[in-house]
C-alpha cells in the first residue's frame, strides 16, 4: 500500500469517518481540506448494488453536467462528406477518415473523447484494440455513435462525462475543480446522482446505491449520506 503524504494524513483528520455528511457539507469540506499546488478535479466515486457479469445489469451510460467539469475535451470525429464539415463547425479538433485510423495505430492519442458516423464504424472498428481499453471506443450507449455529430460534440464541449459501471459496480465520474463554486458542484452532482438513479437496471435488487463519496484529486474521501435518494 501506497504511503500516504503529511498534506493528504492532516486532510483526512478533518473528515469524521464515522459520519455520512450531506452533500452541501460534504463539498464546503473537500473544497476547504484540498491543499495541492494546483486546482484539483473534484471526484465522485458510486457502489452500485448491481452484478456487472450479468448483462442485464449494465450501467453505463453519459449525462451533460449543468456546470461542465472545468477541463477542455479535446474531441475527435470520425467524419465524412457534410458530417465531417458538421463537425468542424461544431468545434471538434479533429475531424477525419482513415488518416486518424492510420494516427492511431501509429500511437496518438492527443484526444479525449471519440465520436464517429454510423458508416464509419466499420473503419473505427478496426481500432478497438488500442481504444477500447482506454475506455476510448465510440458507444451508441453513450451517444459517441451518431450522425448528428453537432449535437455530440457540442455537448462533450459543455461538460458532457461518460459514466460506467465496473466489474466491482464502482462508478467514478468528475464533476468540477476545486475553484468551482460549491453550488456548481452540488448542482453537478445532483444531476449525475439522478441520471444514475434513472439508469438503475430492473434487474437489479436490494440497495442500489450503496455507497457515494466525493473527493479532491490528492485528498481524503468523504462520504456523503445516500438518504435522499431513497
Amino acid at each position: 500500500m501506497a504511503k500516504k503524504g503529511k498534506k493528504y494524513l492532516e486532510a483526512a483528520k478533518a473528515v469524521d469517518r464515522s459520519k455520512a455528511y450531506d452533500i452541501e457539507e460534504a463539498v464546503g469540506l473537500v473544497k476547504k481540506i484540498a491543499s495541492a499546488g494546483f486546482d484539483e478535479s473534484v471526484d465522485v466515486a458510486v457502489r452500485l448494488g448491481v452484478d456487472t457479469r450479468k448483462n442485464d445489469q449494465q450501467v453505463r451510460g453519459a449525462v451533460v453536467l449543468p456546470n461542465g467539469t472545468g477541463k477542455t475535451q479535446r474531441v475527435l470525429v470520425f467524419a465524412k462528406g457534410e458530417k465531417a464539415k458538421e463537425a468542424e463547425a461544431a468545434g471538434a479538433d479533429y475531424v477525419g477518415e482513415q488518416e486518424y485510423v492510420e494516427k492511431i495505430n501509429g500511437g496518438w492519442f492527443d484526444f479525449d473523447v471519440v465520436v464517429a458516423t454510423p458508416d464509419m464504424m466499420a473503419q473505427v472498428g478496426r481500432l478497438g484494440r488500442v481504444l477500447g481499453p482506454k475506455g476510448l471506443m465510440p458507444n451508441p450507449k453513450t451517444g459517441t455513435v451518431t450522425f448528428d455529430v453537432e449535437k455530440a460534440v457540442k455537448e462533450i464541449k459543455a461538460g458532457k462525462v461518460e459514466y460506467r459501471a465496473q466489474k466491482d459496480g464502482n462508478v467514478h465520474v468528475p464533476i468540477g475543480k476545486v475553484s468551482f463554486e460549491a453550488g456548481r458542484l452540488v448542482e453537478n452532482f445532483n444531476v449525475l446522482i439522478e441520471t444514475l438513479i434513472k439508469a438503475k437496471p430492473a434487474a437489479a435488487k436490494g440497495t442500489y446505491l450503496k455507497h457515494i463519496a466525493i473527493s479532491s484529486t490528492m485528498g481524503p474521501g468523504v462520504e456523503v449520506s445516500t438518504a435522499f435518494a431513497r
